[in-house]
């Protein structure tokens, strides 16, 4: 396959989708793209030759085809890639709970964060923001305590191979709430994000695009 062409930013969920690439050994040209920035606007723009949302990840194929939303990229990638195995193939007994919690991620948590980075997108009043920001924040902690309950690891999230939902979790894992707040309400999960973190494939990745 070409070089593919991928939108992100540091600290962003595109992270998960790098990681998706170092591991099958997928060359890719990085445009980074800080859409959360307020102070670099221009940074920012630049993913909107690929996605009219202004948001990252955007993954731009060979082809010329974009693929956006985080969760729909690492499963695509994952299918396209099956000697990875990055995920359960159809099938398999744990492609319905792969499915579903890639979902649930993306849906149920990472969607939040449109609203707790800027309030005002859904509360003009500027009074409200701060009691909205933290409702969002118990909010998201509660998804992850849900996922946790229904959950049952083993070395990884869905048994006992790295797959593209236990890169996805660690990422997002270290948005705010933030970590100690993840490993409290999702201790069993945060055993799994902790071995994901020192995969001798990612540790240079991890300390170059999710350090503070």
């Amino acid at each position: 396959m070409s070089q593919l062409t991928l939108y992100g930013a540091k600290g962003s969920g595109a992270v998960a989708v790098e990681a998706a690439l170092r591991v099958i050994g997928q060359d890719y040209a990085l445009i980074d793209s800080n859409t959360f920035d307020p102070s670099d606007r221009a940074s920012g723009d630049k993913v909107l030759a690929a996605n009219p949302m202004r948001q990252v990840p955007a993954l731009v194929l060979a082809g010329g085809e974009v693929v956006t939303e985080s969760a729909a990229i690492l499963i695509w990638l994952a299918e396209q890639h099956p000697q990875a195995r990055l995920a359960p193939l159809a099938g398999a007994p744990a492609r319905a709970q792969f499915l579903r919690w890639m979902s649930f991620v993306s849906s149920a948590i990472y969607s939040l964060y449109w609203v707790k980075d800027d309030p005002s997108r859904l509360v003009p009043d500027s009074t409200g923001h701060a009691a909205l920001h933290q409702r969002v924040l118990g909010r998201i902690a509660d998804c992850w305590g849900m996922m946790e309950r229904q959950i049952s690891p083993g070395r990884y999230l869905l048994g006992e191979e790295l797959c593209v939902l236990d890169l996805y979790v660690t990422v997002v894992s270290q948005f705010s709430p933030g970590r100690e707040c993840f490993y409290e309400v999702a201790p069993r999960m945060g055993k799994v994000v902790r071995r994901v973190d020192q995969d001798p494939r990612l540790t240079a990745l991890w300390a170059e695009r999710m350090a503070e």
